[in-house]
């Protein structure tokens, strides 16, 4: 395994999940309490947009990372999460369908109190992401 491999292992953020939402998978990140509990007292009922950028990272080899960034219109946040997609494929397959994303907090009970949904403003990019993401995926079955 290579040193980069190992690093980006290290990096990558253990609370994803799915969960039920009216019959529709949606995909979850789970955040730490405080840092959860931060975002949302400074965007409060504020107007919001939240641009969604997944920067793609694979080695040729099979392993696919994507790397979430969130920056939030209001509070001055910004968000990266690293997701392993190999692991989380499930995750992307969701966010391609349903082009909605929640944040929530492990205390939390998903789907139904204080989960924040994110309505992706343009789905097609989800979508390009998770082909991107699938075709990386095979060339570990193709070697």
């Amino acid at each position: 395994m290579s040193e980069e491999l190992k690093k980006l292992l290290e990096q990558v953020h253990e609370g994803i999940t799915i969960f039920d939402f009216d019959g529709e998978p949606i995909p979850c990140i789970i955040m730490e309490e405080k840092k959860y509990d931060e975002i949302l007292s400074r965007v409060a009922g504020k107007p919001l947009s939240i641009n969604t950028d997944l920067n793609i990272l694979q080695d040729g080899l099979g392993h696919v990372f994507v790397e979430i960034a969130l920056t939030f219109s209001q509070g001055g946040i910004e968000e990266k999460i690293l997701v392993n997609a190999n692991k989380d494929i499930i995750f992307f397959q969701s966010l391609a369908k349903t082009s909605m994303l929640a944040l929530s907090s492990p205390k939390s009970s998903y789907g139904k109190d204080n989960v924040f949904m994110i309505q992706l403003p343009k789905p097609e990019k989800a979508e390009d992401a998770l082909e991107i993401i699938e075709q990386g995926i095979k060339q570990s079955e193709n070697k």
